[in-house]
């Protein structure tokens, strides 16, 4: 076999048998994770095809790693890399706070447009949670990846360019509501109808696709008028114009209560919802974090902006069992473009011990697998874990909390994962 690039051609992905997948081992517990992830992957391939197809893996520097070795934190090689090859995945990456190196992984999503940020949330049997139903949490957030205040466009208190906006603000745009204007530092919260209409437009394609019942725009329109706010308007906007057929929306529901009365309103959302088109709906994010605690069966799939997402995608991970379980990826739908990614932390506490659980990252490689056609390698890890996880079985962090766990070590849960595909 040959390996080769995969291309996308119109809007399919063009994957040989035998794709050159670059992946960045990562920092902290990376380098103990990654391994064995790339090791569950090629035997569910193996069982699912046999020597029919294979990947072919391709490491590329990011992090520590490339910092110790080439002296720069993300080589352009490998972005060159993941733009080359389309698609790619990643361990966790060390990121600095408050001063250094900005987010590598948001580095990485802005210079490849990766403007979806994609997370399946569900859960396992046999996972603990502090939930009474964690079965009734089946949610997909759609959170844009590429603007908000993830720009990175800020400065810091104290500095000339701190003082030159601020300058701006209080002379040209007559800003008088900065309380303590002297020792302020600053941030732009960039959204545009671009990005949130592409965004959108992701994530109902999606529940069209999926036959979901609904897209919920969550935001904070309430207080950010024209950012947030414009984010609401136009997904709105985007759903009525492009998906006039497959959806129906709230803000039209309520256009026809104002014409019509509830009584009509009501009659033409249970015709909508009958005949399969999707319910547009949206919410305060802040009522959205507590409904999604008392119902969360009300949601299915989410778009958000890039604050909101990270606080909800977490939240939610946290109802069915945690982070460690929770897979995302970073994908741009118009080019293919896509990285899937481990979604918690490097765990420098734990480097070494051999206790690292490789759920996250291994749950991303399932989505990875989806994504380029080899579900059924995917349905056999996951249905491996699903097995594991309904006996007790896990990574320490998992089985605290099980009823009867039965903890094994990275290499140990690893090694049953296979033996169960």
């Amino acid at each position: 076999m040959i390996p080769m690039q995969t291309t996308k051609q119109a809007d399919k992905l063009i994957v040989s048998d035998n794709p050159v997948i670059p992946f960045i081992e990562g920092d902290g517990i990376g380098k103990e994770i990654t391994p064995f992830v790339q090791k569950i992957i090629d035997a569910a391939v193996e069982k699912s095809f046999g020597s029919k197809r294979k990947i072919k893996w391709l490491e590329v520097l990011a992090g520590e790693k490339a910092y110790n070795e080439v002296g720069t934190w993300l080589p352009e090689e490998t972005i060159e890399a993941f733009r080359k090859n389309i698609i790619g995945i990643k361990g966790p990456l060390t990121t600095p706070v408050g001063e250094g190196i900005r987010s590598l992984n948001v580095a990485l999503r802005q210079e490849l447009d990766l403007y979806v940020c994609l997370r399946p949330v569900r859960w396992f049997k046999g996972v603990a949670t502090p939930l009474l139903h964690p079965e009734k949490v089946s949610v997909t957030i759609f959170r844009e990846n590429t603007e908000d205040i993830y720009a990175g466009i800020e400065w810091a208190a104290g500095t000339t360019e701190a003082k030159k906006f601020l300058n701006f603000l209080q002379d040209e745009m007559g800003v008088d509501k900065i309380r303590f204007p002297e020792s302020s530092s600053f941030g732009v919260k960039p959204v545009s109808r671009e990005g949130t209409e592409r965004l959108v437009r992701a994530a109902i394609e999606y529940a069209v696709k999926n036959k979901l019942p609904s897209v919920t725009l969550v935001h904070k329109g309430n207080i950010m008028k024209f950012t947030e706010g414009g984010f609401k308007k136009w997904g709105y906007d985007l759903a009525e114009r492009e998906f006039p057929d497959q959806t129906f929306t709230e803000h039209r529901f309520n256009q026809i209560k104002a014409e019509k009365g509830l009584k009509k309103a009501v009659e033409m959302y249970n015709e909508a919802v009958d005949s399969g088109r999707v319910f547009i709906k949206d919410v305060i994010a802040d009522a959205f974090l507590q409904n999604t605690l008392l119902k969360p069966e009300e949601y299915s799939v989410v778009a958000t902006l890039n604050l909101n997402g990270d606080y909800i995608s977490d939240q939610l991970a946290a109802m069915v069992g945690g982070i460690g379980i929770a897979p995302g990826a970073n994908i741009n739908y118009m080019t293919g473009h896509a990285i899937f990614e481990a979604t918690h932390g490097t765990a420098p506490d734990i480097v070494g011990k051999d206790v690292a659980n490789p759920c996250s990252m291994l749950l991303s490689g399932v989505m990875m697998l989806d994504h380029i056609g080899w579900s059924e390698a995917g349905k056999l890890i996951t249905s491996s874990l699903e097995k594991l996880f309904d006996n007790g079985y896990g990574t320490p962090d998992l089985t605290r909390f099980m009823e009867n766990g039965k903890p094994l070590s990275t290499y140990e849960f690893s090694k049953k994962i296979i033996e169960n595909l």
